[in-house]
């Protein structure tokens, strides 16, 4: 399911470098890997695996973006 997108899109705002369109858990998965601001904390670590099972299938989209917010919240970014 790479290419399984949320019914709603996540507008995550990094300061200075832009903001990202998260159209779904592997979008989510690219944000998280190459432009997230700390790659440690509890919510990190929790979004990441789910958004990868989210992308095998093995966990659902809506759990895969609610901890992907979680994540977001987490690193103190603006979400739309």
């Amino acid at each position: 399911m790479p290419n399984a997108q949320w019914s709603e899109p996540i507008e995550i705002k990094f300061g200075h470098a832009g903001s990202q369109i998260v159209r779904g858990p592997f979008d989510a998965l690219i944000c998280l890997q190459d432009m997230w601001p700390q790659r440690t904390g509890a919510k990190f670590v929790k979004a990441s695996n789910a958004c990868k099972g989210a992308v095998e299938g093995r966990v659902s989209m809506e759990t895969a973006r609610a901890d992907f917010l979680a994540a977001a919240e987490e690193a103190k970014l603006t979400k739309h």
